[in-house]
């Protein structure tokens, strides 16, 4: 449940953060909730690992040819820009949780 819950309050805050321009920590939030995310909803896979961090620098940089679309295209380059602040907060804290895990290994069970 949380690992739908999470994308789609993500989408709809870089949505809002996309046309309410006046509120100032929208950065901050979505970054909150990809860290929430990612901790909550740890990734095992090395693959999936990669993919988040590619998605995190990939889709600002694909999203800035959006920019040719006349009128809605600096939207969707926004939108998309703003949701990948989330995936690079999820992206982050997965990495984060990944070092822990190294440097702290679990106790073997006896």
């Amino acid at each position: 449940m949380l690992n739908r819950l999470f994308p789609l309050v993500s989408l709809i805050a870089a949505v809002l953060a996309t046309f309410l321009v006046s509120f100032e920590y929208w950065a901050l939030i979505l970054v909150v909730l990809g860290l929430a995310h990612g901790v909550v909803q740890p990734v095992d896979d090395s693959a999936t690992k990669a993919l988040l961090i590619v998605a995190a620098v990939g889709f600002p940089t694909i999203a800035n040819s959006l920019d040719a679309i006349p009128v809605i295209g600096a939207h969707l380059n926004l939108i998309i820009d703003h949701f990948a602040l989330s995936i690079g907060g999820y992206a982050l804290s997965t990495l984060a949780l990944d070092v822990w895990g190294r440097v702290m290994p679990a106790a073997e069970a006896a």
